[in-house]
């Protein structure tokens, strides 16, 4: 049994993803075997002081340390290891690195922003579109927002924006960075008539199945606002409590809605897709196409 792990060093959680590989006449697939997330917001740290506490260091180096045990004991043959947004800022990121390397015996990547994004598209989910329909594919992170644009199930445009749910939380998002995003999106979207949305990341899947839609249905926009307004009536206490969501989805998903009520709002984009994939399902489709798919 083949199988691999991706491992995600987010701004808000950490994640590990082991996979086991499957095989079919249509080449090669995965089914989750299981699922670890630890909820460290590194993106606190990196985004107010730019650079990762000591205290927060620790719990990284132990999560890793925790995380290449697991790839361990369920004999992981390839995996690949990615941090984004507050790594990327993190003055002392490189150190960090080198001090998982030593301790942990993990090699983590600080990737951009565009890498980012092709990771993200490495779940290929352009396969299952409507090619009648053009598409703003939004991906939602701690630290920043992947947008991509799709003409005829091929993406035409992308560009990463330092606009993220924790980044909002600490007031560090710029009024320019969100001008600048405006300004791209309008660009280039006004010539594409049919505009739907697809939306990943942990967000926008918790939405999703708040909302109760049958699996493959999308979001509506009315739907959205309708979740945000509810949710946005009640202290962090209460969503925690009525809706069950865990303390560190509970404050986030305030910011993630608002980022893409406001992306539908300037596209006019009426419906949203979720496929409820990210980070981590690219990097096991990614392991699968460098390795297998060749």
């Amino acid at each position: 049994m083949l199988r691999y792990a991706a491992i995600d060093v987010g701004s808000n959680a950490v994640r590990l993803l082991i996979a086991d590989i499957t095989h079919n006449e249509n080449g090669f697939g995965f089914k989750k075997n299981t699922l670890v997330r630890v909820p460290l917001r590194l993106g606190d740290d990196a985004f107010l002081d730019h650079k990762i506490s000591a205290r927060k260091i620790e719990d990284l180096i132990k999560t890793m340390q925790a995380f290449k045990n697991l790839m361990d004991v369920y004999q992981v043959t390839k995996y690949l290891a990615c941090a984004t947004s507050s790594m990327r800022e993190a003055q002392n990121g490189l150190e960090i690195i080198q001090m998982i390397k030593e301790k942990a015996n993990v090699d983590l990547e600080i990737i951009e922003g565009q890498r980012e994004a092709n990771i993200i598209y490495a779940n290929h989910i352009e396969d299952d579109l409507d090619i009648k329909k053009n598409y703003l594919y939004i991906d939602v992170g701690g630290g920043s927002t992947e947008l991509s644009v799709f003409v005829n199930k091929i993406p035409v445009a992308s560009k990463s924006f330092d606009i993220g749910t924790i980044r909002i939380l600490d007031n560090q998002d710029k009024e320019e960075t969100w001008e600048e995003m405006r300004l791209w999106v309008k660009d280039q979207t006004r010539y594409h008539k049919n505009l739907a949305g697809i939306g990943t990341g942990g967000n926008i899947n918790k939405l999703y199945k708040m909302a109760n839609e049958k699996e493959g249905t999308p979001l509506t926009f009315l739907k959205l606002k309708s979740l945000y307004n509810q949710l946005n009536s009640h202290s962090l206490k209460e969503r925690i409590q009525i809706f069950n969501l865990n303390p560190d989805r509970a404050d986030v998903i305030i910011p993630a809605s608002e980022i893409f009520i406001t992306l539908m709002k300037w596209t006019g984009i009426k419906q949203i897709h979720v496929p409820r994939v990210g980070m981590a399902d690219g990097i096991i489709n990614l392991l699968i196409e460098e390795n297998l798919n060749k």
